[in-house]
């Protein structure tokens, strides 16, 4: 079963909402309202392409997706509805602009115009912040091809518009997801050259100095690491990098 435009997916797991956590074996239920957006689930297996797709998305890939696309609504007269994008069964209907990044042997990647900012610790100012993190800065945690033809790259410290923090949790880190006209300024590489030649990681703390350019291809279709080189993970937010 294929359909002309849309992505043919099931919720990952099985289930509409990742509302049960585990804490010391036992799960608890993190909240129980159904239209709440917070905790629907964000992930969708790929079922099936569409009919005239020839991208790098292929059945058994993960996508992830707007918080509406499996949570339930209640209407005018309080009966419980599934959103537009509900086929029949387990099964529902993704346009393009309804997932963000796909995930393919184990790695993200991102789709269109989206991408995906790690917000930045909060530094010492003599300004008060609320929260643990500098207001509109971050680091590029997953690049399109739109930011990566104006020169920036993944790991490179940002500024953002206000309002573009579209939050999701990504296998576990906080990241926010941002149109490619939502990167206002870029603050710094994401990798300095130290005195022994070395790029030095560029995040507040780290002083992994990794050998090499950590080069990707971004193409449309794929993305691997140059040359089978080894690679090396950086303390500080698990980048990767080539040495």
């Amino acid at each position: 079963m294929k359909s002309p435009f849309s992505f043919i997916v099931r919720p990952y797991n099985g289930r509409r909402y990742d509302n049960i956590k585990e804490v010391g074996g036992i799960q608890l239920i993190t909240s129980v309202s159904q239209e709440d957006h917070t905790v629907s689930n964000r992930y969708a297996e790929v079922v099936s392409t569409p009919i005239t797709y020839n991208g790098p998305i292929e059945a058994g890939d993960t996508l992830l997706v707007h918080h509406n696309v499996f949570k339930y609504y209640y209407d005018m007269k309080g009966r419980q509805k599934s959103g537009k994008s509900y086929l029949m069964d387990d099964l529902f209907l993704i346009d393009p602009d309804q997932y963000f990044l796909y995930k393919k042997d184990d790695r993200w990647f991102s789709h269109d115009k989206y991408c995906f900012v790690k917000p930045a610790e909060k530094e010492d100012h003599y300004l008060h912040y609320k929260g643990d993190e500098q207001p509109l800065v971050g680091y590029i945690k997953y690049i399109n091809n739109e930011l990566l033809s104006l020169g920036l790259k993944e790991g490179d410290k940002i500024s953002f518009s206000p309002g573009a923090e579209y939050e999701f949790n990504v296998e576990g880190e906080k990241l926010y997801r941002m149109f490619t006209n939502h990167i206002t300024i870029k603050l710094s590489d994401g990798h300095k050259e130290n005195e022994t030649g070395h790029n030095l990681c560029g995040r507040k703390g780290c002083k992994t100095a990794h050998q090499g350019s950590g080069g990707e291809d971004y193409n449309g279709q794929s993305r691997q690491r140059n040359s089978g080189r080894q690679v090396k993970e950086c303390r500080c937010d698990k980048e990767v990098s080539n040495i």
